[in-house]
């Protein structure tokens, strides 16, 4: 389980051996992993990666689940060429790895992938997902970018824009309950912000028994209690990108 030495375990539970459907691209100045559904579309989502990087399986995995469910789907690396955190790594330099990876300081980054899911795939109606890290960076995408149309953030790392609550545009937030890196307190509170500020939907779901990683696993049969509250937020995500996309 996670503890203070560990402030973001977004590698409990079962990592998997998952090549991708999908396949690498280079969209500007970043790589990005991209998968299509089998039929055509005009509607895409970007998937926001955690700390863990845009080439974790489990990421593509989810980022595949969406092309089944007839989205564009794309993951770019959004720390752009810099490593990755490691479950190996020392937690005690997380805090100083983190400086350099600010997930309010993607619009370059997002811009890029825009221009390329429009003229490159045809998209017109894009949409986001985050994990984590990647979580924190839907919020702050949803509170400034006018060109996405709406955004899933699961278990984002909410002290990063505690303070900013007017949302352009519908959002998800998904939270575990028994998540270690973000207390309950702190859910409650973002639920009162959005009450007061917020002009657009949205919505606050937290899943029960739940520890923070939990949607973007696989092998889910291992741990069979959380098993239907996987397939739940992996449903509800796909559900609101549906009802908005």
């Amino acid at each position: 389980m996670a503890n203070e030495s560990r402030p973001c375990p977004c590698d409990i539970g079962d990592r998997f051996d998952y090549g991708g459907r999908g396949q690498e691209v280079q969209v500007g100045h970043i790589k990005a992993y991209v998968c299509k559904p089998p039929a055509g579309t005009d509607k895409a989502v970007i998937v926001i990666h955690d700390i863990f990087g845009w080439q974790l399986p489990n990421t593509r995995y989810m980022a595949d689940m969406l092309a089944a469910n007839g989205y564009v789907a794309i993951c770019p690396d959004f720390f752009v060429g810099q490593e990755a955190w490691k479950p190996s790594n020392d937690w005690a330099t997380f805090d100083e790895w983190l400086k350099t990876r600010n997930a309010g300081k993607i619009d370059k980054e997002v811009d890029v992938v825009l221009k390329y899911l429009s003229e490159q795939c045809g998209a017109k109606k894009i949409g986001v997902i985050g994990f984590c890290w990647g979580g924190a960076a839907v919020q702050h995408l949803m509170l400034k970018n006018a060109h996405l149309k709406t955004g899933v953030s699961l278990y984002g790392v909410i002290r990063f824009f505690e303070d900013r609550s007017s949302l352009l545009h519908p959002t998800f937030f998904i939270f575990a309950e028994k998540d270690d890196h973000i207390p309950l307190e702190q859910v409650t509170l973002l639920e009162q912000k959005l009450k007061q500020n917020c002009k657009v939907d949205y919505k606050v779901k937290i899943y029960p028994g739940q520890t923070h990683g939990f949607v973007h696993r696989k092998r889910e049969d291992i741990n069979p209690q959380d098993k239907p509250y996987i397939e739940e937020g992996r449903k509800d995500m796909i559900n609101w990108l549906n009802k908005y996309l």
